[in-house]
């Protein structure tokens, strides 16, 4: 009798291949990345837990918070906006979590893309991986623009770069092209080619630069501050003018300027120790985002009211008004090296995940070579630094920030629904390595001869069977009984809790498009949410009830950073990270589906069949383990 297996790809044997079609999207690949090892395009291992914080604050801090103090202060949170940031950064710890249970179990490149291809599938990876393609394109591309006229006022005024940088309209065409901005991003692209040890202390260095600018703007703020006795908190409406709906809204606009600490997620395979490390670097690299936001938005505020305010200088003309005009270059000087620090941190990620899917053959193997002497993917790099560069020359992308939000926001849900998946549905079947494929069916052909005596006949000692393979009958069928009964309850088990985490998921969606759908009528209104609630709530309950499955302490790299208060935590990020996707523009949700719809056509007519799991063998992942120490 063999064991009927739970997961969706091997069936109900002992061993089963990934097939086509439908099934091709259900494939799962290893947590570990030794078959990656073994082909020899490994990355170089050379990231500390310093470097990591850099990368981690230095792509998440960004020119954004220069201007966002100004706007959210006086459109929704008033002085209450260092309120709204804390908000914010708790519900991006919710997500930064989840990113560093799954760094530290599946180290390998790709983040998002690889955690959903270990949970989820290749439909689902390749979806995500696409999606972030283009957000860390479009991203880049979006910040290398705003440098130039950041940088245009040290020379003046908004049209007074040298006449090589500055920004033209060529002659025919609606087209303003950005000299400046193409040329940052393939300055960077060169310095990520070095290495990431070199590109990592540039990155430090410039975060480092940017962070003493933000310490500057809050010492100075504090003096002022105390010398006119905070007066921006006088104000007659309150510490919440607004009211709670005002800070929640502040909250919603302000989230999006933690985003970047997934940045560290995608150097998990250039680390040295990534169990340790990557845990700890994503959230002290998030703690310290979050400090500075809410120093900087408190000496903000309360040296200017928050009706007062530039909307687009905030903090400079803050201290123009008391009589420090020179602060205008400190802070805009802080805004380059903002920029810059983000820029690096947009161009780093997107060469590892073309690497990834390459690696995968869901991409062209063109993007999965290592250069010998940098360990970097420098083909991807360049490709990746073009791509951007011509963007930036050619198109205002700000018009397209909506989509980097999308492919951010998808990339945090997908990452919670993995967590979920990891700790109560595991895969119980992985895909066996050829260089065990040989090791495994001797030794399967070796506990059948067992099972024999010299004269052919069948003899009942299964002490040597293994791995919950029972090929023959048990001597005691009380024992037999029991343990086919545990075998059929772990199975009920998985099955429910499948279930349940797809309640959860379709209670979230149902319940954030009716809170949302303002449009229509009260009462569909109500019952949306209604609907949407109930089945969020029986989702979780029955995830509260059930035992979490006892494979999900060994599934990857054990012994790492594990995800507190599940199934709370990332229930609490899928909703959260759902709501903001559902509030976002249509215009960018049409440009996103058509780019997934194109991604969907390069799947199907390439990645679907040369994808490297496409004639693997799956087997249980006690018979992988068992082949490995054999």
């Amino acid at each position: 009798m063999a064991l009927e297996g739970a997961g969706e790809i091997g069936g109900g044997g002992g061993m089963g291949r990934g097939g086509g079609g439908l099934r091709s999207l259900m494939r799962r690949k290893p947590a570990d990345s030794d078959r990656v090892r073994a082909e020899g395009q490994q990355l170089a291992k050379e990231l500390n837990i310093l470097e990591l914080i850099a990368i981690g604050v230095g792509s998440t801090i960004g020119a954004g918070v220069y201007v966002l103090v100004g706007t959210v202060a006086r459109e929704h949170a008033g002085p209450a906006l260092t309120v709204s940031f804390l908000i914010a950064g708790i519900a991006a710890a919710l997500s930064a979590f989840c990113y560093a249970e799954l760094a530290s179990r599946c180290p390998s490149a790709g983040s998002a893309y690889h955690y959903s291809y270990v949970c989820l599938g290749e439909g689902v990876a390749w979806l995500i991986g696409w999606a972030l393609v283009l957000e860390y394109t479009i991203g880049g591309s979006a910040v290398a623009r705003g440098i130039s006229p950041n940088l245009a006022l040290f020379f003046g005024g908004p049209d007074s770069l040298p006449w090589i940088l500055a920004r033209h309209q060529l002659p025919w065409f609606d087209v303003i092209v950005d000299p400046c901005a193409a040329a940052l991003v393939l300055v960077v692209s060169v310095l990520l080619c070095l290495g990431i040890k070199e590109s990592s202390f540039v990155q430090g260095i410039v975060t480092t630069l940017n962070a003493c600018v933000m310490l500057f703007v809050i010492v100075a703020g504090c003096y002022i501050g105390f010398q006119i006795g905070w007066d921006g908190y006088n104000v007659t409406d309150g510490y919440f003018p607004y009211g709670v709906n005002g800070v929640l809204a502040g909250s919603a606009t302000v989230f999006f300027a933690y985003i970047g600490f997934d940045t560290v997620a995608s150097t998990a395979e250039e680390v040295k120790n990534p169990q340790r490390d990557l845990p700890l670097g994503i959230g002290a690299a998030l703690s310290i985002c979050c400090i500075l936001y809410m120093m900087v938005s408190v000496v903000i505020v309360g040296i200017v009211p928050y009706s007062a305010m530039d909307p687009d200088t905030p903090i400079s003309s803050a201290f123009a008004k008391h009589g420090m005009q020179w602060a205008m270059y400190v802070v805009t000087s802080g805004a380059v090296l903002a920029l810059c620090s983000t820029l690096m941190g947009s161009l780093l990620p997107q060469p590892r995940i073309l690497m990834a899917m390459a690696r995968d053959g869901l991409l062209p193997s063109f993007f999965s070579d290592v250069n010998k002497q940098t360990q970097v993917p420098v083909k991807g790099t360049i490709v990746a630094g073009i791509c951007a560069a011509a963007l930036a020359f050619f198109m205002d992308v700000s018009q397209l920030a909506g989509m980097v939000s999308i492919g951010t926001l998808l990339a945090f849900t997908i990452v919670a629904v993995s967590i979920l998946i990891l700790r109560y549905v595991p895969p119980d079947e992985v895909p066996l390595p050829s260089s065990l494929r040989e090791s495994s069916r001797l030794n399967q052909e070796y506990d059948e001869e067992k099972g024999r005596d010299p004269l052919g006949e069948e003899i009942y000692n299964t002490s040597q069977i293994k791995d919950q393979i029972l090929i023959e009958p048990l001597k005691d069928p009380l024992l037999e009984k029991k343990q086919y009964t545990g075998m059929m309850d772990e199975m009920k088990r998985r099955k429910v809790a499948a279930f349940s985490i797809g309640s959860v998921c379709l209670g979230v969606l149902v319940f954030t498009s009716s809170a949302s759908a303002t449009w229509l009528p009260f009462l569909p209104i109500c019952i949306g949410c209604t609907i949407g609630g109930l089945l969020l709530i029986a989702g979780l309950g029955v995830l509260c009830w059930i035992n979490q499955d006892d494979g999900s302490h060994s599934f990857g790299h054990s012994g790492g950073f594990r995800c507190p208060f599940v199934p709370f935590l990332p229930v609490l990020c899928i909703l959260i990270n759902t709501y903001l996707l559902i509030n976002l523009g249509g215009d960018a949700w049409i440009r996103v589906s058509i780019w997934l719809l194109i991604g969907i056509l390069v799947y199907i007519f390439y990645g679907r069949t040369r994808s490297s799991l496409i004639d693997v063998v799956y087997a249980p992942v006690a018979r992988v383990n068992d082949c490995r120490s054999s």
